[in-house]
């Protein structure tokens, strides 16, 4: 379901990461791939295509309180230091209706020290967060705001 929108969200996160220091990106589907060292490199096209190739779930859905578990597990202590902010970008939508996924953005808000999240679908008119995962997590962050295009983007910065 983010897939049209995932091109344009590792050009940006390309951008940031080229820009900046101590900055981390993972993409999830079914599972948790940790895609910092190609989004390192300053030509975007090897980037992405690099991504293309070690992302192995991409349009299988996603499991997000897994991967957040993962995340949490593996992650969160190396990455989330010294007062770090995390950003989720992700519609919500959860293959597994939500299974453990508060218990892990409980975790994740305690590991850092803003939690953002960026859904696309708060670009339509009259949005309710109706689907079980949206309500899990919604609770646990600090602001909810929509990325669906160029522009959002740039309200970002």
């Amino acid at each position: 379901s983010m897939e049209r929108y995932s091109r344009m969200i590792l050009h940006f996160m390309h951008t940031i990461i080229n820009d900046r220091d101590r900055v981390y990106t993972f993409v999830f589907g079914t599972r948790l791939t940790n895609v910092t060292r190609y989004l390192r490199y300053k030509d975007v096209d090897m980037a992405l295509s690099r991504i293309g190739e070690e992302v192995v779930d991409w349009s299988g859905g996603t499991r997000i309180g897994r991967c957040l578990h993962d995340f949490n597990q593996n992650w969160s202590r190396r990455v989330l230091a010294q007062g770090a902010v995390a950003i989720i970008i992700s519609d919500g939508l959860d293959r597994d209706e939500g299974t453990g996924l508060e218990l892990e953005m409980i975790r994740l808000h305690k590991s850092c020290r803003r939690l953002i999240w960026l859904n696309p679908l708060l670009r339509y008119e009259g949005f309710q967060p109706k689907v079980i995962g949206i309500r899990a997590m919604l609770p646990h962050v600090d602001e909810f705001r929509t990325v669906h295009n160029l522009e959002s983007l740039q309200d970002l910065t």
